[in-house]
């Protein structure tokens, strides 16, 4: 999974620098040992400057800020509510059981009301989520597919956080995944455009 869990609430923010390298892969350069031909791709880097990543990243902290004011607000409403109805208990302000009865009921029903939205919300955004980890597997999937018909590596793994503890940079080909990867991205946001203008 390239992005974690925590990316529904928190999602990675943007940062435009470039990876420092000081050895990038070549042609040439068989990045081999012992006869296996590896690199890896850090993944940080690829969430941060791959364009597909980048945007829909805002997209995503964009509908959780508006998920998040829409329950702030809903929920401010609920307790104005509340200690409007408490306030009017405690001042014998209701004319009858059956008014104070009733304006109880319609809390509760805007209590419940208010968590249904919260799941209602937060399973759009876990969706959104998933919708975005799949188009970006699949599209690095389908690059390195390509890429690799070159370069031919027996092995290409993600580097995130700790996992690889130790790796010389000649076996680093994140430059060159997010290079390819952002002008198939911009090719295919031409077709579109072109795509449109057609209609």
């Amino acid at each position: 999974m390239f992005m974690a869990a925590a990316a529904v609430v928190a999602l990675v923010s943007c940062n435009n620098a470039a990876p420092k390298m000081d050895e990038q892969p070549t042609a040439n350069d068989s990045a081999s040992v012992g006869g296996v031909k590896i690199a890896y791709v850090e993944v940080d880097s690829l969430m941060t400057q791959y364009e597909f990543c980048k945007e829909f990243t805002m997209i995503l902290q964009k509908k959780s800020t508006n998920a998040r004011n829409t329950l702030n607000s809903k929920g401010q409403q609920l307790q104005s509510a509340m200690a409007n109805f408490q306030q009017k208990l405690q001042n014998n302000g209701f004319t009858s059981r059956e008014q104070a009865e009733g304006q109880q009921a319609a809390i509760q029903r805007q209590q419940q009301q208010l968590q249904e939205l919260q799941a209602r919300l937060e399973n759009e955004l876990a969706s959104e989520t998933g919708k975005y980890n799949d188009a970006l597997r699949d599209s690095l999937n389908h690059f390195l597919n390509d890429y690799n018909k070159d370069k031919k590596f027996d092995l290409i793994l993600t580097k995130q956080g700790d996992n690889i503890l130790l790796a010389a940079k000649r076996f680093d080909i994140t430059n060159d995944v997010i290079n390819g990867l952002n002008k198939r991205y911009k090719s295919t946001l031409n077709k579109e455009e072109k795509k449109e203008e057609k209609k």
